[in-house]
């Protein structure tokens, strides 16, 4: 397997959590990379995979929490990189899906580092597995919409009109189900349509809610990471699950 080359970048994705769904290629760069930095919910269990002598940083924006800004990042991923170290930027899930990834590469673009992209296993196919549900089915569903619950700059997403054969697959739902509902219905989605809230996918900590559109303001707010899946092709995985 390759390991990590100095004076290069890669974004890893690091999957939704298990470190058995991690790719050989990202276990090997984490593995070999002098420094990582990672994203605030990648499993530790992951990140005892780099060896000894890397530098490990925390540089996750939880919550909203400003400790450290995306400029403050991508000088990191910079200035390591051009002092000759193997760098890997280790994201949760995939990394171009919600990761900022296109800010990052941006940055190293500008600055003439070479870096490479690392594909992870995004929360929302995670999800479909756990509910042994596919997210198209060509009676049901013919698209897969991937949707995120807040906007930079805005209190609320601008979604639009959706198509009702879709299965939307929402990431950092926030905790306000009942606003999250009303987008849904306002999009054009029925209220009996079904939905499940799947919280800390692919870990020992996962939970899931199987209910419907209309019944979403009733539920209480599963912890983050956490994504809904809403859609009729996820009727039948209703009606098997315990």
């Amino acid at each position: 397997m390759k390991q990590a080359e100095t004076g290069k970048v890669y974004m890893v994705g690091a999957g939704p959590g298990d470190p058995d769904l991690l790719t050989v290629r990202a276990a090997a760069l984490i593995r070999s990379a002098d420094f990582l930095f990672h994203d605030d919910l990648v499993a530790p269990e992951i990140l005892q995979l780099a060896h000894t002598d890397a530098t490990v940083q925390n540089v996750g924006k939880r919550c909203g929490s400003k400790s450290i800004t995306q400029e403050d990042i991508n000088q990191l991923l910079i200035r390591n990189a051009r002092l000759g170290h193997s760098v890997v930027r280790l994201k949760i899930g995939d990394p171009m899906l919600f990761g900022r990834a296109g800010e990052e590469m941006d940055a190293l673009q500008t600055a003439s580092i070479a870096f490479e992209v690392v594909p992870g296993i995004t929360a929302g196919f995670a999800a479909a597995s756990a509910l042994q549900v596919s997210l198209t089915d060509r009676r049901l569903a013919s698209k897969v919409i991937f949707l995120t619950g807040h906007r930079v700059g805005t209190d609320e997403p601008c979604w639009g009109t959706l198509p009702p054969d879709a299965t939307l697959v929402i990431y950092m739902p926030g905790s306000d189900y009942a606003r999250l509902a009303a987008q849904i219905t306002e999009s054009g989605f029925s209220p009996q349509t079904p939905c499940d809230i799947i919280s800390n996918v692919a870990t020992p900590q996962e939970r899931r809610v199987c209910t419907r559109v209309d019944e979403l303001a009733q539920i209480a707010s599963l912890p983050a990471p956490c994504v809904i899946l809403v859609g009729n092709a996820l009727a039948a995985a209703q009606d098997t699950l315990p």
